[in-house]
């Protein structure tokens, strides 16, 4: 009985970092996706070729870095912008700087 419940603990803890190394994986994904995007968009634009949508988000697109500047929380406004577009962190504090 005492080795059926090790082998369960053993299970969920593989399954639990499993699924934590996925989520960091798709996150990088996602932040290289949107940096990619974002250099799509600034070639079509020095191109004159009409892009879809802005290549930079806009404040009001981005509520958690808005609540960050409005509480005087720069650093913390500059983590939500690189986590929510991808972007480096010099980009990321050069949009929130900005956005001031």
């Amino acid at each position: 009985m005492d080795y059926t419940l090790l082998a369960v603990v053993v299970l969920v803890a593989a399954v639990a970092l499993g699924a934590s190394a996925n989520d960091r994986r798709v996150n990088r994904l996602e932040r290289r996706l949107a940096r990619m995007e974002l250099k799509l968009d600034a070639i079509a634009g020095h191109l004159g070729v009409a892009a879809a949508e802005a290549a930079q988000p806009q404040l009001a697109d981005l509520p958690e870095v808005r609540k960050y500047l409005m509480e005087g929380k720069k650093i913390q406004a500059i983590k939500a912008y690189r986590e929510s577009t991808g972007a480096g962190l010099k980009d990321a504090k050069d949009a929130v700087e900005r956005m001031l």
